[in-house]
């Protein structure tokens, strides 16, 4: 355990190096290009940054003093303008709602789940037609000892006037979780992103990979309660930048037709186009997105409308920032 807990800490320590290194490059790269002239250049289309998509702008931060490493972000589905987030390992097993404000809007303890190293959060269908479900992923495993993770699946809560009363410490309770197991079809793995797709309710693991290729799999719906499901590897990312696949968190556009991801340094995002397969959109060129300054950025998500981005980082007080699409 030392040397592995050496090892993260000299990785850590390396991945921030590096990523001071890049802004540094990419400011100067600003300064120098912005006395260019306005000549045409010649650009990577993966390395180009989204024109489409406006400046970060902080809106908030996140009042809830709780709230200490949001680690996954989650626009909801039943209560427009509203999000939900949960922590990183640590905590127990709590949602946090807030709203574009950063106040908070509640507190729920997950009733039936565990713990151990919740990563992400999302939002899709689930077992009820015409029901909102909230899919929170204890899919950590830094030391790579898992042999399972596991998804826990509730109906998205109705949060009332009364909610925002609510705390951790007196928390409101969801309905039981249902247990989703899963397991690598190759070998334990690290991961910080989970995905579930608006319509099919398909659920995506991305790996987190050091240096290397984020490989993306997936668990076909309608996903087993009760046998752990063996996922399937349907596409790698070639990520830009100096981390690779270094892939801390992403959402699926409420459309179907866009996903979102974010590294410590970048967002990125990924459009299906014309093909009518989803899996096609593995295979398309990355964009990279400016989020804007974040202590540790592990958290992306598109607002309800599609039309946005949000963020949170890590650390009390986190802010949440976004970025609009033009």
């Amino acid at each position: 355990m030392r040397k592995q807990r050496s090892f993260l800490i000299f990785a850590l320590s390396a991945i921030w190096v590096f990523a001071v290194a890049e802004r540094l490059l990419s400011s100067r790269a600003t300064t120098a290009n912005s006395s260019l002239s306005a000549a045409p250049q010649r650009t990577n289309s993966t390395r180009s940054r989204a024109a489409e998509y406006g400046p970060p702008v902080e809106l908030a931060h996140l009042r809830d003093p709780a709230i200490t490493e949001s680690s996954g972000i989650v626009a909801s589905r039943t209560a427009p303008g509203l999000y939900w987030t949960h922590n990183d390992s640590g905590d127990g097993p709590f949602i946090y709602a807030f709203d574009g404000q950063g106040k908070s809007r509640g507190v729920w303890r997950v009733a039936g789940a565990g713990a151990r190293d919740w990563e992400d959060i999302a939002a899709g269908p689930g077992p009820v037609r015409n029901r909102s479900y909230l899919y929170i992923g204890d899919i950590g495993d830094n030391s790579s000892v898992r042999s399972t993770i596991v998804v826990y699946r509730i109906p998205e809560p109705t949060v009332t006037a009364d909610d925002v009363r609510s705390t951790k410490s007196r928390p409101r309770s969801t309905e039981t979780a249902d247990s989703i197991q899963l397991r690598y079809p190759d070998g334990k793995r690290d991961a910080e992103t989970l995905m579930v797709h608006p319509f099919s309710g398909d659920l995506y693991v991305i790996t987190k990979e050091l240096w290397g290729k984020a490989s993306v799999y997936k668990a076909a719906a309608p996903l087993d309660t009760v046998k752990t499901i063996t996922m399937v590897r349907v596409g790698g990312l070639n990520i830009p930048g100096l981390l690779g696949g270094f892939v801390t968190g992403g959402d699926i556009s409420p459309d179907g037709s866009r996903v979102a991801l974010c590294d410590y340094l970048h967002g990125y995002e990924i459009l299906l186009g014309s093909a009518n397969a989803f899996d096609a959109i593995w295979k398309q060129p990355i964009k990279v997105i400016e989020l804007g300054q974040r202590r540790q950025g592990e958290a992306v998500c598109y607002r309800l409308d599609g039309k946005a981005l949000l963020t949170t980082s890590e650390g009390p007080s986190s802010p949440l920032t976004e970025v609009v699409r033009r």
